[in-house]
């Protein structure tokens, strides 16, 4: 399996999209009801959606995330042999407010993790998908709008 990542893509080739989440400077993952194993939320698109529509919608369903800032990170494209690629986006979320899993939630649960945990759902997609966000995190390119309100205020 080869991961690929892009700058750019064709948004109806994004077929689902994945968020890495952060609260404080701890990392938001969940539990399906059905496996025991911990993933990124994220999800498919649904049809006529837009894929930042998506991202928000997946977060929202699977967490219980209320407020948050969420940026696009990158596309990314996964390809096995003898399979077809797939293409994804990828997001981070800064997040402000977290209540609990929505009624109906398919995630039995959510922690809060200072790293990925051994056991997940992807466990080789989804630590390359965070190291990404990791880069993109350390290079500088995510400016929080509560430090700006902050700094407008001084």
């Amino acid at each position: 399996m080869k991961i690929k990542f892009y700058d750019q893509a064709l948004d109806s080739d994004l077929k689902y999209a994945v968020i890495c989440a952060r609260v404080g400077e701890k990392w938001l993952l969940c539990r399906h009801r059905e496996r025991q194993t911990w993933e990124l939320p994220g999800g498919h698109r649904e049809p006529g959606e837009d894929i930042h529509e998506t991202a928000a919608r997946e977060l929202r369903e699977e967490t219980g995330v209320t407020e948050c800032q969420m940026e696009p990170v990158a596309a990314y494209g996964v390809f096995q042999d003898g399979e077809d690629p797939s293409f994804g986006a990828l997001f981070f979320a800064d997040v402000w407010e977290l209540n609990e899993l929505p009624e109906g939630s398919e995630m039995a649960e959510c922690r809060l993790m200072e790293a990925l945990p051994e056991v997940l759902t992807y466990p080789e997609i989804q630590p390359i998908l965070l190291e990404q966000v990791q880069r993109w995190l350390d290079s500088g390119n995510f400016r929080s709008v509560q430090d700006d309100i902050f700094e407008l205020m001084m």
